[in-house]
C-alpha cells in the first residue's frame, strides 16, 4: 500500500556519508521535530535526476528553507558511496542531505517502487517528493512514469 498524506513514515534506516565514513540515519533521526522536504529519484547519475531533479533542490535550497523547511533530503536506491559521490558532483553540500536506500527498504515500505529491470536497474524508487512534519506526511507528489513535474523544487515551493 502506498503511503499517503496523514500517514506516519515507517521506521527505516538510510545510510549517509559522515566524517568517519558511512553512517545510519533513521526516519526518526531525519524527521523528529522537523519539517522535511524529501525527494526520491530512480537513480543517481541518471539523466533527469542529474540534469534537473537534484540541481533544482540544490539551487532552491535557501528558498525552501525560507518557507519553513528544516531539512532537504534526496533518496535513491543506490549505495552510500554512489550517493556521496553524486552529491559532491552536484554540489549538494550542506543544502541537500544525500540518503542511500541501498536495498530499497524505504522505497518498499512507503509503497513507491518501480521496476527498472528493463534498463538493468532492478527495483528502484519512483520519482516523487513529499513534505513531512515531525514524521507525518503532509503532502505527497508522485510523478507519472517518465514525467518530471510535481516532484520538482519549483513545484514544492508553489505548494508550501
Amino acid at each position: 500500500m502506498t503511503i499517503k498524506p496523514g500517514d506516519r513514515l515507517p521506521d527505516a534506516t538510510f545510510m549517509t556519508m559522515g566524517a568517519e565514513g558511512p553512517a545510519p540515519v533513521t526516519t526518526q533521526d531525519l524527521c523528529q521535530g522537523k519539517t522535511v522536504a524529501l525527494f526520491a529519484v530512480p537513480g543517481a547519475y541518471t539523466p533527469t535526476c542529474s540534469a534537473k531533479h537534484l540541481p533544482g533542490f540544490v539551487e532552491k535550497a535557501s528558498q525552501l528553507k525560507a518557507k519553513g523547511v528544516d531539512t532537504i533530503a534526496c533518496t535513491s536506491v543506490n549505495d552510500v558511496f554512489v550517493m556521496s559521490a553524486w552529491g559532491k558532483d552536484q554540489n549538494a553540500g550542506e543544502g541537500v542531505l544525500m540518503l542511500a536506500d541501498g536495498n530499497g527498504d524505504f522505497a518498499k515500505a512507503v509503497g513507491l517502487t518501480m521496476d527498472g529491470s528493463k534498463f538493468g536497474m532492478g527495483t528502484r524508487s519512483q520519482r516523487y517528493a513529499m513534505i513531512i512534519k515531525d514524521g507525518v506526511v503532509l503532502d505527497l507528489f508522485v510523478e507519472e512514469p517518465g514525467d518530471f513535474k510535481v516532484s520538482s523544487a519549483d513545484y514544492l515551493l508553489e505548494k508550501l
